[in-house]
C-alpha cells in the first residue's frame, strides 16, 4: 500500500486541512528517519502540519515510525518515566531530572528520556551529566545499569539517530514543530507509566489520546501558570490515563500542606549551578525546591502505582497524592535520594 503515497499527496492532504490517517503519517516519519525525504519535503511537511494543526492519528503515526527506527532497549517495561515537553520559558531548575532520582529511591524503577534543554535553563542531559551521569553508554551498558541500579537516562541523541535528519531543516524554521512535543511520547524503553508535564494546554489532548490509544497509564498535567510541571505557584490539572480512560483532577498543593511559591523561587541557571541545586535538595534542604520536586517525585510514584494496580484511579486522588509525597520525602530525608545518585553515577563510570 505504501506505494499509493507520496510526498505531493501528503503535503496537498495538509494544504487542505485534511488530517493524515496513522498509516499515512507512518509512512511519512519512515520517510525522514531514514533520510528519504529531501529537506523540501520534510520543511513542508512540518510548517503544512503546524499550520493544519496535529491530531492524535498523526502523533500516533509519527511515535510508531520514531519508535521503530529508534535503538531498541532491553529492559522490563514495567517501568517510570518523569518528563516534560518544555517549552514553557520559565528557566527553572531540573524539576523532572530530581523526582526522577527521587522516584528511584522510593523504590519504582525509572527509564529517563531526555536530552538537552527545552525550558530548563539546562536540560536533564547537561544536568546529569554535571552530576558525573556518563551518558554516554552502549544500549547494552545502559540497560546492565538500569537492572543494576533501578535507574537509567535514555539519551535522546543516541537512540534516535533517525532525529539526526531532521536537524538542519528544524534550525533553519527557527519555529517550533511537532519534533518538540514528540520527545516524551518516544522513550525507545516504552515504559508502561509516565508522568508527563505539558506546557501548552492545546498539546494535552494529543499526550491523553496516545496514551490512551497504546493503552498505556499516564499522569499528564499542566500547572496554571504554564510551567511544564505539577506546580506549587498555584493550581495544577492532571489528566489520569488508565485502561483507555482519562480522569481529569484540580490540585492545590496548599490541600497536601505544601506552601505557594514564586516562580523566581524555581528559577535556575547554567548545569553546574542546577546540579548544585539538585545535589543539595538530595540532601534535604529545605525550600521551594524541594516542595515543587517532591509533589512530582509523588507523580511519578503515582503513575508507576497505577500502572501495577489499575483499581487505584478508584482512590481519592488527594489520599493518593498525600502517601506518595511521605514516600518521596522518606527517600530524601533517609538519605537513600542521595545514595542513589551516587551508586548511578558509579555505576555509569564502571570499568569491567
Amino acid at each position: 500500500m505504501s506505494e499509493t503515497l507520496s510526498w505531493p499527496r501528503i503535503i496537498s492532504s495538509l494544504l487542505e486541512s485534511s488530517d493524515l490517517s496513522v498509516h499515512e503519517a507512518t509512512w511519512a516519519m519512515e520517510q525522514v528517519m531514514q533520510g528519504e525525504a529531501t529537506p523540501a519535503q520534510l520543511a513542508g511537511l512540518l510548517v503544512a502540519l503546524r499550520a493544519k494543526g496535529e491530531t492524535v492519528d498523526e502523533i500516533v503515526g509519527f511515535r510508531d515510525a520514531i519508535l521503530e527506527h529508534a535503538v531498541p532497549l532491553d529492559v522490563d517495561p514495567m517501568a517510570l518515566d518523569i518528563v516534560g515537553t518544555g517549552g514553557d520559558r520559565f528557566g527553572t531548575v531540573n524539576i523532572s531530572s530530581t523526582a526522577a532520582i527521587i522516584a528511584a529511591a522510593a523504590g519504582t524503577p525509572v527509564i529517563k528520556h531526555g536530552n538537552r534543554a527545552a525550558s530548563s535553563s539546562s536540560g536533564s542531559s547537561d544536568v546529569l551529566a554535571a552530576l558525573g551521569v556518563d551518558l554516554t553508554l552502549s544500549p547494552e551498558r545502559v540497560a546492565e545499569a538500569f537492572r543494576r541500579t533501578g535507574i537509567a537516562f535514555v539519551f535522546a541523541a543516541m537512540f534516535h539517530p533517525g532525529f539526526r535528519h531532521a536537524g538542519a531543516v528544524r534550525a533553519e524554521l527557527g519555529v517550533p514543530t511537532v519534533f518538540n512535543f514528540l520527545g516524551p511520547l518516544c522513550n525507545p524503553a516504552r515504559p508502561e507509566a509516565s508522568a508527563v508535564g505539558v506546557a501548552h494546554l492545546d498539546r494535552v489532548p494529543l499526550f491523553t489520546g496516545v496514551f490512551q490509544t497504546r493503552g498505556a497509564t499516564a499522569l499528564v498535567f499542566r500547572g496554571d501558570d504554564g510551567l511544564d510541571e505539577l506546580t506549587t505557584t498555584g493550581h495544577s490539572h492532571i489528566w489520569e490515563v488508565s485502561r483507555g480512560s482519562v480522569v481529569e483532577h484540580d490540585l492545590d498543593p496548599r490541600d497536601l500542606g505544601l506552601r505557594r511559591a514564586s516562580i523566581d523561587e524555581l528559577r535556575g541557571r547554567d548545569a553546574a549551578y542546577n546540579a548544585g541545586v539538585v545535589r543539595a535538595t538530595l540532601a534535604g534542604e529545605e525550600g521551594a525546591v524541594r516542595d515543587i520536586v517532591l509533589l512530582n517525585a509523588a507523580a511519578g510514584l503515582i503513575a508507576y502505582d497505577l500502572a501495577r494496580d489499575p483499581a487505584l484511579i478508584r482512590t481519592s486522588i488527594l489520599d493518593r497524592f498525600r502517601s506518595a509525597l511521605d514516600r518521596a520525602a522518606s527517600a530524601v530525608d533517609s538519605g537513600a535520594a542521595t545514595a542513589k545518585l551516587a551508586e548511578w553515577v558509579q555505576e555509569t563510570r564502571r570499568v569491567d
